[in-house]
């Protein structure tokens, strides 16, 4: 399995920020870290291992990328208006560097599905919500939706059009829903173990509904608690349900 890890400076974030690519083909798996974790987490705790066979037969290419997390959300030190701040700009360099990085490596537009597990997986969908003219999909697992619970009662702008289940309700313009409305791979995963939260996985599916944007709630027993051998298992097996055939174009 082919394995290349890239550096570069980012203007946004004012600091060298890595990322490992996996595999040759296919459309684009885009990792986002749990909590203070970084780009190699995924390869560390197996999960890579796990979905080793879809990269290797060429159905997809993953991307696993550095997070800022102990910079904004989890950073006690800092008030919590520069959190945001710090936030917002995780969100250019994802936009604005990192889906460009990875259209430049694949040679060309192809579809990208962002993932990832707990705080990586509310990264993975906000990031989806807010530009769905750039990513194609997610697969959220074990994750909660509300950015309040990070925010310790502040809220401003910056807090709201962070915190999914907070603007989507609110979402009805002429352009991004439709969008949104198009999409085929919307997908939260969750188990009912120790320290999980299926009620945010919920919650989702019901805010989705709502607006008329297709997802899929997939909770797991409760011998799935929030922790790797969970994400080991619920990973391979939304690659093989939903992605044997990759992925489509919605827009």
């Amino acid at each position: 399995m082919r394995r290349d890890i890239y550096t570069w400076w980012s203007p946004h974030l004012r600091k060298n920020m890595e990322l490992v690519a996996y595999g040759h083909y296919g459309f684009a798996l885009l990792l986002f870290p749990s909590a203070a974790a970084d780009y190699l987490e995924y390869e560390r705790f197996y999960l890579i291992e796990a979905i080793r066979p879809f990269i290797e037969q060429g159905t997809l290419k993953v991307y696993s990328i550095n997070s800022i997390n102990s910079e904004s959300w989890l950073n006690d030190r800092m008030h919590p208006r520069e959190k945001a701040i710090r936030h917002q700009q995780y969100n250019a360099y994802v936009a604005e560097e990192v889906v460009p990085f990875i259209w430049n490596d694949c040679r060309g537009r192809v579809p990208i599905i962002t993932s990832g597990v707990s705080l990586g997986a509310y990264h993975a969908a906000n990031s989806f919500f807010r530009r769905p003219d750039l990513f194609d999909g997610t697969i959220a697992m074990s994750g909660t939706y509300d950015l309040s619970w990070y925010t310790g009662g502040y809220w401003d702008d910056n807090c709201y059009f962070n915190s999914p289940v907070h603007y989507l309700p609110n979402l009805n313009d002429d352009y991004w829903l439709p969008m949104l409305r198009a999409k085929r791979h919307v997908y939260f995963m969750t188990g009912q173990g120790p320290y999980e939260h299926p009620e945010s996985s919920i919650r989702m599916g019901h805010i989705l509904g709502a607006k008329g944007i297709p997802n899929y709630v997939d909770i797991w027993g409760p011998e799935y608690m929030h922790d790797w051998p969970t994400w080991r298992a619920m990973l391979p097996s939304a690659l093989g349900r939903w992605f044997s055939n990759g992925v489509q174009q919605c827009v």
